[in-house]
C-alpha cells in the first residue's frame, strides 16, 4: 500500500513537471485586422534570429518555408477576398511561402495541421502568388502584419532579418455593405444615425448620389446633428446642388462650432470653398 501510494504521488508530481509553462523559443503570434467588413486573422510561432543568417541559410532559399516556427501558420478569412489578386474563398488556410533573393511565393493550402513543410501536397494548394522579394531595418523576430489598410484593402507583410515581403488582400465591402444598409433600414426603429451612416457609405464610395441624399435628408429630418447636416451638404454637392450644399455645410459649420468641434468645423469650411468656388 505505502508503495503504490509512493509511485501515485511520484506520477503526479512528475505530470506536474512536464506541465510546466515556460518561455518557448518560438511563441506564438496572433495579428487580426477588419478589411473592408471581412475580419482576417493570422496564427503563427515568432522564431528569432539569435545571431544566425537567416534567408539562405536557416531558411534555405528555393524551397518551401512553414512561414514560422512549430505548427504551419494559418491565415483565416470570414469572407470571400482577393488575395494577390486572386480570388480565395471564406475559410482558413495553411500560409507555405518560398523565398528567393529577388522573388518569393506566397501558397495557400487546404491543409491546416501541418507541421512543417515536408508533408505539403501540392495538389492541395489553392493558389500560389509571386511577388518581389524587398528589404527592410533588421528585424529580430519574425513578424507577419496587416499592414497599409484602406477602406477595401490591406498588406499580409512578413519581416524578418533584413528582408520584408508582401501580398496584397482585398475584400470588396460593397455587396455586404448594401446588404447590412437594406437590413438596418428594413427595422422599425431604424433612426437618424441609421440613415446617416448609409448615406456616408454610399458617397464615400462613389454611389448613387440620389439615393444618399434621400437617405441624408431623412436623418436630418428625424434629427440635426453637426455631422448629419454634414452628409446632407456632401449629398447635396454630390447632386449638383451647390447653393443648397453651400448654405447647409454653414449650419453644419455653426453646430460644431457650438458643440467644440474643430474638425467639423475645418471639414465645413473647405467644403464650402471647395464649393463656392464651382457656385
Amino acid at each position: 500500500m505505502k508503495t503504490t501510494l509512493t509511485t501515485v504521488l511520484l506520477g503526479a508530481t512528475m505530470t506536474a513537471l512536464q506541465a510546466q509553462d515556460l518561455p518557448k523559443p518560438s511563441p506564438l503570434g496572433h495579428v487580426e485586422q477588419i478589411v473592408g467588413l471581412t475580419k482576417v486573422s493570422v496564427d503563427y510561432s515568432r522564431p528569432s534570429q539569435r545571431g544566425r543568417k537567416v534567408f539562405g541559410e536557416l531558411v534555405p532559399f528555393d524551397e518551401i518555408w512553414r512561414t514560422g516556427a512549430n505548427q504551419c501558420t494559418r491565415i483565416s478569412f470570414d469572407g470571400p477576398v482577393q488575395f494577390g489578386g486572386k480570388d480565395v474563398p471564406a475559410g482558413t488556410f495553411a500560409l507555405f511561402t518560398v523565398p528567393g533573393t529577388k522573388e518569393w511565393t506566397f501558397i495557400l493550402n487546404k491543409n491546416t495541421e501541418l507541421w512543417g513543410a515536408s508533408d505539403h501536397k501540392q495538389e492541395e494548394d489553392i493558389l500560389r502568388v509571386a511577388v518581389e522579394a524587398g528589404g527592410c531595418d533588421r528585424t529580430e523576430t519574425f513578424t507577419i502584419d496587416l499592414a497599409d489598410v484602406t477602406d477595401d484593402g490591406a498588406m499580409l507583410q512578413l519581416r524578418w532579418e533584413n528582408t520584408c515581403v508582401g501580398v496584397p488582400i482585398k475584400a470588396d465591402a460593397t455587396e455586404r455593405g448594401m446588404a447590412n444598409i437594406r437590413e438596418a433600414l428594413s427595422k422599425p426603429d431604424a433612426d437618424y444615425r441609421a440613415y446617416n451612416s448609409s448615406a456616408t457609405f454610399y458617397l464615400d464610395r462613389g454611389m448613387s448620389a440620389e439615393q444618399a441624399l434621400e437617405w441624408a435628408q431623412k436623418s436630418v429630418s428625424l434629427e440635426k446633428k453637426y455631422w448629419n447636416l454634414h452628409t446632407l451638404a456632401r449629398a447635396q454637392a454630390a447632386s449638383n446642388m451647390t447653393k443648397e450644399a453651400v448654405k447647409t455645410a454653414e449650419e453644419s459649420m455653426a453646430l460644431a462650432q457650438e458643440a467644440g468641434e474643430a474638425g467639423y468645423v475645418k471639414k465645413n469650411k473647405d467644403a464650402i470653398e471647395q464649393w463656392s468656388m464651382k457656385h
